[in-house]
């Protein structure tokens, strides 16, 4: 009797053929970025301890063309992170009963979103106020 040979799947590509896992790879490669934006923080925390001459020259690199360009490109991969993240809430969350109903997995989305936002809007105007 001859040996059979062994199946062996082909992995090649397996993320693009489903539309679900293209979105889940793309929420994972944000995260990255995510990531990769704490570490620019943390250096700017250094340069903080470092003294005020360490902490000017990293704010002065920050305002730099290709900084600002990164700063643009990264809000806008963190929004998709966010909005990704907030889609996949309701998945992965217990239901939440509101007056006797389920609520639906839009609004549990829309009020993630809408809370990110508000936030986020917090944040900007108390860094604005601090800056003047």
């Amino acid at each position: 009797m001859a040996a059979r040979r062994p199946y062996v799947r082909d992995m090649d590509g397996w993320w693009t053929r489903v539309p679900f896992f293209k979105r889940y790879m793309a929420r994972e490669v944000t995260a990255f970025f995510v990531a990769v934006y704490g570490l620019l923080m943390l250096a700017g925390l250094v340069r903080l301890s470092q003294g005020p001459a360490a902490f000017a020259q990293w704010l002065d690199q920050l305002r730099s063309g290709w900084s600002i360009a990164l700063h643009v490109v990264l809000l806008l991969v963190f929004a998709y992170h966010t909005y990704s993240w907030f889609e996949i809430m309701p998945k992965t969350m217990p239901p939440v009963v509101v007056g006797g109903k389920k609520l639906a997995p839009q609004t549990i989305t829309s009020l993630g979103i809408a809370a990110a936002a508000a936030a986020s809007a917090f944040v900007l105007v108390v860094a604005w106020g601090l800056a003047r």
